[in-house]
């Protein structure tokens, strides 16, 4: 595949940082090595010295004078070697991408470490959409994804969903606007990508089914990754809902000419993730093994089973006859639609803040924000069953005053 012709100007035209690459050799070399070159801070003028992590049912994690002399240096802008070679361990296991193996060329599987998904996903959107671009996504949108793609100058379309995700009869019709051919000609401005959350969209909770993702990407398989033949599937992926949202820890994984762009974006801004988060996370991941590691997420997927079960009931409870929706597949809201307001901006923003509870508009999530909307997002992420239950009960009573 010709990955050139989806690069912006500025993207084609980064170049390796000769100081970043100083970096990368460093990192290879004994400590025999004599370096003049990198204006790496002397690690013992640092004053923090040791750490003990406390890790719940497991060893706590050490970081000797040593150890924490690397955590707190400069490091690779790719992502420490150790971490990186963990997660690519655990994507092949998870999704056995085809592309594992394929020519760098022809799209072969890459990963770079982000300072979390987001990070990643604004670098990918700068790599690839120039104003005027044409951009798929699905609305509602998780309104961060938003916030990163108007500034661009790009057009986005709206393909229809439901609560299984991204509807492929309703792709289809918008693509048909354009020939296949269409896609060598840059003056027929065809799609430059489809951006979509596969499990667990924010807000909704809905999850694409396998059917629908044979029809979008076709041979069948459980994910996107996994059914990637040709090399076109950018994944984002982030630590922050099952290991900590503050290390601010995601990774990008996606061809290699595209990864490399990404790499060379980290290396003249942040330069790099934390090396001390990421050092962090490659240690408890090793301790862990992948095994462990999944155990993690199976007993954090419980609790928010149990969270979402509260705020159904809660719901079911005080909002049952004003208010529909549709049980989230997976994430950590409830998308709720009130029934006979048209728009109910006012009321989420305004006056359920006079009672003290907090929630979000609907309108935030789609492109149009200005237009109105009769949905608001809850999180049943954090509050207790009982702040759940009194936060729809005082929301029920605005319902029935506004009504």
């Amino acid at each position: 595949m010709n990955y050139a012709r989806f690069l912006t100007a500025a993207s084609a035209a980064r170049q390796p940082s000769a100081i970043r690459v100083v970096t990368e050799i460093l990192s290879r070399m004994p400590k025999s090595f004599i370096s003049l070159a990198a204006g790496m801070p002397n690690p013992n003028t640092f004053p923090f010295k040791t750490a003990v992590i406390t890790i719940e049912n497991g060893k706590p994690i050490q970081f000797d004078e040593e150890m924490m002399k690397r955590a707190l240096q400069y490091s690779q802008s790719a992502g420490i070697p150790e971490l990186l070679s963990w997660i690519k361990q655990l994507q092949v296991k998870l999704h056995n991408p085809p592309t594992i193996n394929y020519p760098t060329n022809q799209g072969q599987m890459d990963i770079c470490i982000t300072s979390g998904s987001q990070d990643g996903l604004c670098k990918v959107f700068e790599m690839i959409i120039n104003p005027g671009d044409n951009v798929l996504l699905n609305e509602p949108i998780y309104s961060g994804t938003l916030q990163a793609l108007k500034p661009l100058g790009c057009n986005i379309i709206n393909v229809p969903s439901d609560e299984f995700g991204i509807i492929p009869d309703s792709l289809k019709e918008v693509l048909s606007k354009w020939k296949p051919e269409d896609s060598k000609d840059p003056k027929k401005n065809t799609p430059k990508f489809l951006y979509t959350v596969p499990n667990g969209n924010n807000p909704t909770g809905n999850s694409l089914t396998s059917n629908r993702k044979k029809a979008i990407y076709e041979p069948w398989a459980p994910t996107f990754l996994s059914m990637d033949v040709d090399g076109r599937v950018i994944r984002a992926d982030s630590f922050s809902k099952v290991l900590s949202s503050g290390l601010r820890i995601g990774f990008i994984t996606g061809p290699k000419p595209l990864i490399e762009r990404v790499i060379l974006h980290t290396q003249v801004s942040t330069l790099h993730p934390s090396t001390f988060t990421q050092l962090l996370v490659s240690q408890l991941l090793h301790q862990w093994g992948e095994e462990g590691f999944l155990a993690h997420v199976d007993r954090v997927t419980d609790f928010y089973r149990n969270q979402k079960d509260a705020l159904l009931a809660a719901a079911n409870k005080w909002l049952s006859g004003l208010a529909e929706w549709h049980v989230p597949a997976a994430g950590m809201f409830l998308w709720v639609k009130i029934k006979g307001i048209y728009d109910v901006k006012q009321m989420i923003e305004e006056k359920a803040i006079q009672k003290k509870v907090l929630m979000l508009p609907g309108n935030v999530f789609y492109i149009d924000n200005s237009a109105p909307s009769p949905y608001f997002r809850a999180s049943f992420s954090s509050a207790s069953p009982e702040q759940m239950d009194m936060a729809f009960q005082r929301l029920a009573q605005l319902v029935k005053e506004s009504l």
